[in-house]
């Protein structure tokens, strides 16, 4: 019986993730308020709660639907071009994501699939956004690597 005990309980140690907590956003809104609330805003509010705890977050945002639009370089080059309020802010939407990435360490996919559909190449969309075949993919994988959905609609 204490073989047993002690092989589940380190199977456990093992197969532990030191203690790193993971979420993986499903990001389709193209809301501009629901965006900035709950990926701009949010994502740095979660992460400093854990970093509070001394605990560590992993983050991922996938990205499709009709989120798109915020991780696009020149809106001119795209069919975001004439939405005139998204221009207004896209250069603070720039900053604060390239921040979530490199200060934050959080990771961005896209659907390929939904990038062919838009027009989208690696070239439209910011450096830091990672090209994935398809949304589904994306949140499977990450998924059945331990993180949390959370969808963003």
């Amino acid at each position: 019986m204490k073989k047993w005990v002690l092989i589940v309980f380190l199977s456990a140690l093992l197969n532990a993730e030191d203690g790193i907590k993971k979420v993986v956003f499903d990001l389709t809104t193209g809301d501009s308020k629901v965006f900035e609330k709950t990926i701009l805003s949010g994502i740095v509010f979660t992460k400093n709660h854990y970093e509070n705890t001394l605990e560590e977050l992993d983050v991922a945002v996938v990205i499709h639907g009709d989120a798109y639009k915020f991780f696009v370089r020149n809106l001119d080059l795209t069919k975001y071009k004439n939405d005139s309020a998204l221009k207004k802010k896209q250069a603070e939407f720039e900053k604060r994501l390239a921040s979530l990435s490199s200060s934050y360490h959080v990771t961005f996919l896209m659907c390929a699939v939904g990038m062919k559909k838009n027009n989208l190449s690696k070239e439209h969309i910011y450096p830091f956004v990672t090209p994935v075949a398809n949304s589904t993919i994306g949140l499977i994988d990450k998924q059945n690597k331990g993180y949390a959905y959370i969808p963003i609609r």
